[in-house]
């Protein structure tokens, strides 16, 4: 907070708008934390300082015992931050959605499960964008990217990435009969531009098309769409959000970019399979959570084990349960 005083305070911070903007929120969002910090510090040397006097009288331990009980709820609230610790767990995330084994089912299953991230996010005060989407042949969506915005977003959804799989009564199967489906979801950190990697423009395929999907306004009657594909690793991002083809490359280099930076990460770390491409499979053993609608209702996380029942508030944007079953135990190992 102290760092991003500094550059506020500088005689030139303004001349660069945009960025001053976001160092502006920035410094908000870090001050916001800070004070919460230090209202609790206070709060429990004030409890601390009232229970030295208290002597015995029992009006006075009745009142720390309830001002007790609430600071270790407020604490324990707090302390959930702290596990957000991770290289780009406060900066923004990209989130692709795929759907997987299940046909017209499972490109339901992927608009459904972008309907919860969107309610996720906007409970959270993140914001979202969809910078790509392929809409399915006779419901849903076949692939989704949405960028989201916000303090920790990625450390809150970096959860979410794995196989998603749904059981349930199909509602496109005249018999009625139980379906399941699968859908792949892949969480990115947005890179920074002080942590860039290089990347070799003869190492990149760049090609230009007429963007898909819903049109209006010249979105789908100009060349804008772009898709960049890098040849020594076979990851292809396409954008076509923007009307501009300059904007929408520079989206999809910042995606590439992301999706090279975890390959790098991968490689160094160890020789588990990397990225390739927009898409990986989906199916049957590789899930992460399983959402259950028939004959039970039950969702449940495989890495963390957490289930609840209430799978209409989950799929209605509920999530931090899960997300945080799933930090807390990846903390512990």
């Amino acid at each position: 907070m102290e760092e991003l005083e500094k550059e506020m305070n500088a005689p030139d911070f303004w001349s660069d708008q945009e960025k001053a903007k976001d160092v502006s929120k920035r410094y908000e969002l870090i001050k916001q934390e800070v004070d919460l910090w230090s209202q609790f510090i206070k709060e429990a040397r004030d409890l601390l300082e009232l229970s030295e006097i208290s002597s015995g009288d029992s009006s006075i331990e009745e009142e720390i015992s309830s001002r007790l009980a609430e600071l270790q709820k407020r604490y324990s609230s707090l302390e959930f931050s702290v596990l957000f610790s991770g290289d780009f767990d406060k900066g923004n995330a990209i989130i692709s959605i795929h759907a997987g084994t299940g046909g017209v089912d499972a490109q339901d299953w992927a608009q459904m499960l972008l309907r919860m991230y969107l309610r996720f996010c906007e409970r959270h005060g993140f914001d979202t964008s969809i910078v790509d989407e392929t809409p399915g042949s006779e419901a849903g969506i076949k692939s989704v990217t949405l960028e989201v915005a916000g303090r920790y977003a990625y450390g809150w959804l970096r959860s979410e990435g794995g196989a998603h799989r749904l059981v349930r009564i199909s509602p496109f199967d005249a018999e009625k009969m139980r379906h399941t489906s699968f859908a792949l979801v892949e969480v990115l950190p947005e890179i920074e531009e002080s942590k860039e990697i290089e990347i070799k423009e003869d190492d990149l395929k760049i090609e230009v098309m007429r963007a898909g999907g819903h049109g209006g306004q010249s979105v789908n009657t100009t060349d804008s769409a772009v898709r960049i594909t890098h040849l020594p690793t076979g990851i292809a991002v396409k954008c076509q959000n923007e009307r501009s083809q300059v904007q929408n490359r520079a989206t999809a280099m910042k995606i590439l970019k992301a999706k090279l930076l975890l390959v790098y990460q991968e490689q160094a770390e160890s020789d588990l399979q990397k990225i390739k491409g927009e898409y990986r499979k989906a199916q049957w053993g590789n899930q992460a959570r399983s959402y259950v609608l028939q004959p039970y209702r039950l969702v449940k996380d495989h890495r963390s084990g957490f289930e609840t029942p209430d799978t209409e508030a989950v799929l209605n944007g509920e999530i931090d349960q899960l997300v945080e079953s799933f930090l807390r135990q990846s903390a512990s190992q």
